[in-house]
């Protein structure tokens, strides 16, 4: 998550410059910015691989190359670089005008982002989340005192916040029809609505109940949950049935950013089932959400959360006021899995953002070895509802809030 918005402010400020290098170019002629990950380079070409696919990016003498930092990526910063300091791996941008075939590129600027200098911001800002974030699921929205309370979960339960947005607090949101971060739009307080997943940058009061927030983020997901009927491996897709409707569900498992599965006796403990009391959501316990809603407040951008243990992933982390230690923490820790991993009759929970009835749903995050949690779920369902057929089952499954890696 962090690294895409480091290559997106990156790309903002030297498209500034692209513009005005190019401010008299004829309009017959139009200006292309290529930017992406090197897949090779030589002497006299280089390979990014760019949204559309592979360019070939061609180098001449008259090609300008600067080096920007992923710290402050600004063009008022860059110093000049050279074909050397370019490695696999390193972020670009390069300006020129496209030829016909749109896979070609003869470079007039090279702008380099460093992946070793990105590394270190990531690690940084994964600090700094970890230790000043907060995630959590939003109750009420009060517009008069500009505050929102917060469910916010720990390995040992649910407890309330009330977070009070700073006069300059920045808002993000995922977009209503994409997973991806980096596709993440500007947003304002209004647009918070009960249900949403929330994550925050800020401090938390002594007590953990107040948190006054400098960085927003959020997003309406869904949680669903389901048998696996068949796997697709080759499109990397599974059908499920879904615990709620009864109906058959398409995963696409391309765009999720974290796969992992709980340890049987670990999600037993968890659920509150035979292997004892966990921090797990258990019947009458606070802190569920219905199944078609996200449970947030259990995991931070790692793993359960994004980063699926990588120290680049932004993982707003720890809880922010919970008790108990992080539920990413956790996750990090259990197998990473694929589609191949998965078989007929796997109980799977899948979060995502919200999507059109019969629409193909695409996983931000997948978690197998959740029967416990399924089935104490049912029996909660049971008592409340006094056995009524079609009781919409609630879920509270750590770790699966929607927000995903990078």
């Amino acid at each position: 998550m962090i690294q895409n918005l480091i290559v997106s402010v990156f790309i903002f400020l030297i498209s500034g410059v692209f513009a005005l290098a190019f401010g008299q170019t004829p309009e017959a002629i139009k200006p292309s910015v290529v930017s992406g990950d090197v897949v090779s380079i030589n002497a006299t070409a280089i390979v990014v691989n760019a949204k559309t696919g592979e360019v070939n990016v061609a180098i001449t003498d008259k090609t300008e190359f600067k080096k920007v930092t992923a710290e402050n990526p600004s063009i008022k910063t860059a110093v000049a670089a050279t074909t050397s300091d370019i490695g696999v791996g390193d972020k670009l941008m390069v300006t020129g005008i496209m030829n016909a075939d749109g896979k070609s590129l003869p470079a007039r600027a090279v702008y380099l982002m460093s992946k070793s200098d990105i590394a270190q911001k990531q690690a940084k800002e994964a600090e700094k989340w970890k230790t000043r974030g907060i995630t959590g699921k939003v109750t009420a929205v009060n517009a008069q005192t500009n505050q929102i309370t917060l469910e916010v979960r720990s390995l040992m339960g649910a407890t309330t916040t009330v977070l009070t947005p700073k006069g300059d607090a920045k808002f993000i949101r995922y977009a209503p029809d994409s997973v991806k971060f980096s596709e993440a739009k500007p947003s304002s307080f209004t647009e918070i609505a009960n249900g949403d997943s929330i994550r925050a940058l800020g401090d938390k009061s002594a007590d953990g109940t107040s948190f006054t927030a400098e960085e927003i983020i959020t997003g309406a997901f869904q949680t669903i949950a389901g048998t696996v009927k068949t796997i697709d491996i080759e499109r990397n897709e599974v059908v499920i049935n879904d615990l709620n409707s009864k109906k058959d569900v398409t995963i696409a498992l391309a765009t999720a950013s974290v796969m992992k599965k709980f340890p049987a006796e670990f999600a037993e403990r968890m659920a509150g089932g035979p292997g004892g009391p966990g921090g797990g959501a258990r019947p009458g316990q606070g802190g569920t959400a219905t199944a078609g809603t996200a449970t947030p407040g259990t995991a931070t951008p790692s793993t359960g959360t994004p980063g699926q243990g990588q120290p680049g992933g932004m993982r707003p982390g720890g809880f922010g006021g919970g008790r108990g230690g992080s539920v990413d923490d956790m996750l990090e820790r259990f197998p990473n899995i694929t589609a191949a991993d998965l078989k007929a009759g796997d109980v799977i929970a899948i979060s995502s953002t919200k999507t059109k009835p019969d629409e193909k749903i695409k996983a931000i995050k997948l978690l197998a070895g959740v029967e416990p949690f399924i089935r104490m779920a049912q029996m909660a369902a049971a008592a409340q509802g006094g056995g009524r057929p079609g009781a919409q089952t609630s879920l509270s499954i750590p770790g699966l809030d929607g927000f995903g890696t990078p």
